[in-house]
């Protein structure tokens, strides 16, 4: 019986150890930090250039399709640039795709390690935040602005 007591105890007294060690939520700015991450512009300047490849493509094709002279030949033409145009975008949403879920690991990542750092249990969005909480979005931005791409 007496181990008991000492046991129960030491784990209230590790409990309030614990409750006294936790630091609390931060939050982040995730539009801040994607503002001032050079590798997210970089990604958002090759997504963006894609989808100007696609709009010239069209101009491309429309001056083509004009200087066509018969139906058959337009129809044709249509059919096979369908068919390329829905292959580029499919290219360019996995490409999107892809590269979005690149910036948002990395900066994922970095929160994680400000999360250690800092001793905070959780990182929310600072959407989601009303009152309350630790904005860590200065010290992602600098821990990615460190980081190697």
């Amino acid at each position: 019986m007496k181990n008991l007591k000492m046991a129960l105890v030491v784990l209230l007294m590790m409990v309030c150890a614990g409750i006294a060690n936790a630091g609390g939520v931060g939050y982040i700015d995730y539009a801040k930090v994607i503002d001032n991450y050079d590798y997210a512009k970089q990604v958002t300047k090759e997504v963006d250039a894609k989808g100007l490849e696609m709009q010239e493509f069209l101009v491309d094709k429309e001056k083509e399709y004009k200087s066509l002279d018969t139906p058959l030949k337009k129809q044709t033409f249509e059919e096979k640039v369908a068919q390329e145009f829905k292959a580029k975008q499919k290219a360019y949403a996995d490409l999107k795709a892809k590269r979005e879920q690149e910036v948002y690991t990395k900066i994922r990542d970095a929160a994680k390690a400000v999360m250690v750092e800092q001793k905070l249990e959780a990182i929310m969005d600072v959407r989601g935040v009303f009152v309350g909480g630790v904005d860590i979005t200065d010290s992602v931005i600098a821990k990615l602005k460190g980081a190697k791409k």
